[in-house]
């Protein structure tokens, strides 16, 4: 890290601290973090209590709220939280959910 030359600062959010350091260190050793985009889709009896919990678990890259009340959103999380994100929507929505796995990034 100080060939990188990264400082860490207390007082910023980890998750900056994290992409900022993995960029530094890209050129000096050979990282590669795949990443999944995956379209979400809420039904309205649970929308709104599974929002939380998926912008939580994901970065939300897009989002529409449906006439009918239900939630359809892209999210993109790392491809190693896959399954567990599957099963945080499965909990969230009672199995209710659809999830369709929309790309992989490197």
């Amino acid at each position: 890290m100080e060939e990188a030359r990264v400082n860490i600062d207390p007082f910023r959010h980890l998750d900056e601290l994290v992409k900022d350091t993995v960029k530094a260190l890209r050129p000096l050793l050979p990282i590669r973090f795949e990443e999944l985009r995956l379209a979400v889709r809420i039904p309205a009896e649970d929308a709104a209590r599974a929002y939380a919990g998926i912008a939580a678990a994901a970065t939300i890259e897009q989002q529409e709220w449906q006439k009918d009340g239900s939630w359809i959103c892209v999210v993109r999380i790392p491809a190693g939280i896959q399954d567990d994100f599957y099963s945080l929507v499965n909990r969230l929505s009672k199995g209710e959910a659809e999830v369709k796995k929309l790309k992989q990034i490197y």
